[in-house]
């Protein structure tokens, strides 16, 4: 047992006893003999105190020793001891928040059975849900990202301070070969792009890093795009000075938070150099400015960059916030293969806090109407690499409307796959200022949904399956509505 786990142990369970016997520390003070400050130190897990105190202490209490001393808790205490034992705390990262590990358990010991009884229910919600730490972690990074509007000016700031160091041209797209020139002479890195070929358990990844030698193995496959991004994230780890990381792409498993934050701010990074933030402000402020939208002027964008799509959707989410002040918007990603009805969302992000599709936790289906959805059926690689399209989608549900942008692209490591990248931008007066076409000539209104279970729409000709959250809960409200009926005729 760690010994901080023992000292927050008796501490948690010594206050129990006190608060049990209705004393106050000032009164076990004085049956004891021992301090009150010395007391609240042991409580808050702080201190651990000699055996010749805690025989005092069992005295006073009428607690056997060896019950004091144990490590087990009756059942209020318990879920507090799972949590500790699990060292859940140590890798939540609660310095992130501005939390700090003493006082979230002195929340706890305060109301033990009230807010043991939440970390239960949080616990077993977990469990239900597959609910991993890695889940909680790659949530927790998500949560960061909304609170900073996913802008982050170090970050820009350091992409501006290396490009000048390096005499790299962001003014003109970046290529690999720049990049790899960096990583080799100024980095000591070696890079080998056939080796991952000759396994074939590595068939879905990009890179892997070796440390020891600084070695880089590449995927064949990868695009300069691809390698491009890759050469930027080993570069941001070094310019950084990032020690904890991941050494795989797509990471396959990491070990503790850091390495999930890190990850994020290298790739950060790489899409602040690749995608340099004024030159999509510029691109971005030309394509708001027409009294039409175009899809080709929308696809021109990609480009001017040697990057994906995706990239340039993701790079929108950091630029649209802090350069045009548009803060609620949305960003989704779905994979899907062709012969199949199924579509996932394997990744998200809501700086508006409204629009919740997180259909993904419940298994129910998405709203076909959306143009992420639509754009993955109407992709046709033999006719162009990537198909993109526009909507006004009307959540009359949630009273809003949104100008979703949308490119489906064959996924590059699995066959007969695409993947969709969407951002939702509120159409309010905020946007409709920023962006002319949307007050001048905004698409034609579609009327969406969530998902089927819970979608109001009648006759709605994609509907999966029927709206059965939606109608138990007009049921319930029925059945309400019946009680509160009787109670006033009875009363």
């Amino acid at each position: 047992m760690e010994e901080d786990y023992i000292k927050l142990i008796f501490g948690l369970k010594l206050k129990q006893v006190r608060t049990d016997r209705e004393l106050s520390l000032f009164g076990l003070s004085k049956l004891s003999g021992l301090s009150k400050s010395y007391l609240n130190e042991i409580e808050k897990g702080k201190k651990y105190p000699k055996p010749d105190k805690i025989s005092i202490l069992s005295e006073c209490l009428e607690v056997p020793y060896d019950e004091l001393v144990s490590l087990k808790l009756d059942k209020n205490l318990a879920p507090i001891g799972e949590i500790l034992q699990s060292k859940i705390l140590k890798e939540i990262p609660l310095e992130l928040f501005g939390i700090q590990e003493s006082t979230l358990i002195d929340i706890v010991s305060n109301a033990p059975i009230k807010v043991t009884a939440f970390i239960s229910t949080i616990i077993e919600i977990a469990k239900n849900y597959n609910f991993s730490k890695e889940s909680f972690y790659l949530a927790s990074v998500r949560s960061y990202q909304e609170a900073n509007n996913n802008y982050f000016e170090d970050l820009e700031h350091a992409v501006i301070g290396f490009a000048k160091h390096y005499h790299v041209d962001l003014s003109k797209p970046i290529q690999s070969d720049e990049l790899e020139d960096i990583l080799i002479e100024v980095y000591g890195y070696t890079i080998n792009d056939s080796e991952i070929s000759n396994y074939d358990a590595l068939e879905n990844l990009r890179s892997v890093f070796v440390p020891k030698s600084k070695t880089l193995l590449l995927s064949k496959d990868i695009d300069d795009a691809q390698k491009a991004f890759i050469y930027a994230k080993e570069i941001a780890y070094n310019y950084l000075e990032i020690e904890e990381r991941l050494y795989t792409f797509s990471w396959i498993k990491f070990d503790n938070f850091d390495q999930v934050l890190n990850n994020f701010y290298a790739s950060y990074f790489a899409g602040a150099l690749v995608i340099p933030r004024k030159q999509l402000v510029s691109d971005l402020k030309q394509l708001f400015s027409k009294s039409t939208f175009k899809i080709k002027d929308f696809e021109s964008i990609f480009n001017n960059y040697n990057a994906s799509p995706e990239s340039v959707y993701q790079r929108m989410t950091n630029i649209l916030p802090k350069d045009f002040n548009l803060k609620n918007l949305f960003f989704l990603r779905f994979s899907h293969r062709k012969d199949s009805k199924r579509y996932d969302l394997n990744k998200e992000l809501h700086l508006s806090k409204k629009q919740s599709p997180h259909a993904n936790e419940t298994n129910e289906h998405y709203c076909r109407r959306w143009i992420s959805l639509k754009v993955l059926n109407q992709a046709d690689p033999s006719k162009a690499n990537h198909y993109s399209d526009i909507q006004l989608s009307n959540y009359p549900d949630e009273n809003s409307s949104y100008l979703v942008l949308s490119t489906a692209t064959p996924d590059p490591f699995k066959s007969n796959t695409y993947r969709s990248i969407s951002i939702g931008i509120l159409s309010d007066n905020q946007s409709r200022k920023k962006i002319t076409f949307l007050q001048s000539k905004p698409p034609k209104p579609v009327d969406v949904g969530v998902t089927c279970e819970r979608c109001s729409i009648k006759d709605c000709d994609v509907r999966q399956v029927e709206p059965k959250v939606l109608k138990r809960s007009e049921k319930d409200k029925t059945i309400a509505a019946t009680v509160s009926e009787l109670q006033k005729k009875f009363s």
